[in-house]
């Protein structure tokens, strides 16, 4: 079985580039990390490291297993933190992010019940690509993310998504637009409005940017304004600099010179997802009760 100190030394190795220098990383003696490597090499099977006089360096099995490594010490630290924690104290904390529409509709709802229940979030809200990132990272222990009929996000096989809503995409105009009287919009209609320019996220690799593009691919297309905060896009459609996207979720507070129209097209809808490290089949307490927490805050 795995000892984690065979972990620590790996890693230490990795980061230091010798086994001298991780022996002073760790506060251990050099026979010691020297120990817990060769216990590994002989637990795998195979070398970790190739060892020269200029230094070590991690083989392919090293490489592949530092990754595994980080994962495994940092669920370890965060066990120990979240038990000590809670033993202390009796409440456990969890790092949970969002992206900003969900956060402002969601999130107080979200909070409120998991206090009642000894839950304590640390809540960072950013865009999609900074929370696949974190997820990926173990930083967070939890996220509310969003992507859209065909589009996968990039998360690691240890990170599991569980389908929450499905949010629908309205199409935002201004009031005096040519095409502003029309109920609703199928894909000819949306087509028309080839040559009006778009308000669209600042952040790159935007999926509802991407259903755009891909929608008007070889079409006359325009970006005239980037904003990740939807009260400052529909001021820009408002002022008639350009059409958007608006998800349901984000249809609050609608100045009066905007008209939304829905999309009868099902790509023009964002599914939201909640990202955890826990098998959706299998999840911890705490994880149990966020995700009744968050389907509890759904509209």
């Amino acid at each position: 079985m795995l000892d984690p100190r065979q972990l620590q030394a790996l890693e230490a190795v990795a980061a230091e580039g010798s086994v001298s220098r991780a022996a002073d990383r760790l506060g251990w003696s050099h026979p010691t990390v020297d120990y817990h490597l060769r216990a590994l090499d002989q637990l795998v099977g195979a070398p970790m490291l190739t060892r020269t006089n200029r230094g070590s360096t991690l083989t392919a099995a090293g490489t592949l297993m530092l990754e595994r490594a980080s994962r495994i010490l940092a669920l370890s630290n965060r066990a120990l933190t979240d038990v000590r924690e809670f033993a202390q104290i009796g409440r456990v904390r969890l790092r949970f992010g969002s992206f900003p529409t969900a956060a402002a509709r969601l999130l107080p709802t979200i909070a409120h019940h998991l206090r009642d229940v000894g839950i304590e979030l640390d809540a960072a809200l950013e865009e999609i690509a900074p929370l696949v990132s974190r997820m990926n990272q173990h930083t967070l222990d939890a996220a509310l993310v969003y992507t859209a009929r065909g589009y996968d996000l990039p998360f690691r096989s240890s990170v599991h998504t569980i389908p929450l809503l499905i949010d629908p995409l309205m199409l935002a105009l201004p009031i005096d637009h040519p095409h502003a009287a029309r109920s609703s919009f199928d894909l000819p209609a949306l087509l028309s409005l080839d040559h009006s320019p778009w308000v669209f996220s600042s952040t790159p690799g935007d999926t509802l940017d991407d259903v755009v593009r891909n929608t008007f691919a070889g079409r006359p297309f325009e970006v005239a304004v980037r904003t990740d905060d939807y009260a400052v896009a529909l001021g820009m459609v408002e002022a008639g600099l350009g059409i958007g996207l608006v998800p349901g979720l984000a249809a609050v507070n609608v100045p009066t010179g905007v008209v939304l129209r829905p999309i009868d097209d099902p790509r023009f809808a964002r599914e939201i997802l909640l990202a955890t490290h826990d098998d959706p089949s299998h999840p911890t307490p705490a994880v149990r009760q966020l995700i009744e927490s968050v389907r509890r805050s759904l509209p």
